[in-house]
């Protein structure tokens, strides 16, 4: 359960910041940044440190090797679906979503990785010392 709430949050941040439909960040940012200067500084600001959390709690537990390869296989796995004939990439819409689960794949399994870790081996990151 754990994953997936961190998935989710991960999903959302990259979606509110965009995605194919008009309600997200940059349009918002991009329609109204002169009627609305400071709430869209205030989000953008908001948006900016859920994305350093994400990033380096990803770049710590996983590297960008680690990232590479999390990508590669949300990569290999499409390329299954589509061989399948279970997806079309002729749909830009759903590129982009598809594009957003694949990132925020990677930022949720870089969130988790520690946890993971830590079940699966019973060792603790150096960052869990003071537990």
């Amino acid at each position: 359960m754990g994953f997936f709430l961190r998935w989710v949050a991960a999903f959302g941040l990259l979606a509110l910041t965009f995605n194919p439909t008009q309600w997200n960040f940059v349009r918002w940012a991009q329609q109204d940044f002169s009627e609305q200067m400071p709430m869209v500084v205030l989000a953008g600001l908001l948006l900016l440190v859920g994305y350093i959390v994400y990033l380096r709690a990803t770049l710590r537990s996983i590297g960008a090797f680690g990232m590479g390869l999390v990508l590669a296989i949300v990569a290999a796995a499409l390329w299954v679906l589509y061989d399948q004939g279970w997806v079309d990439f002729a749909n830009p819409t759903l590129n982009t979503w598809i594009a957003l689960v694949a990132l925020s794949l990677v930022l949720g399994v870089g969130l988790s990785w520690s946890h993971v870790r830590r079940a699966l081996s019973g060792q603790a990151d150096v960052d869990d010392l003071d537990e």
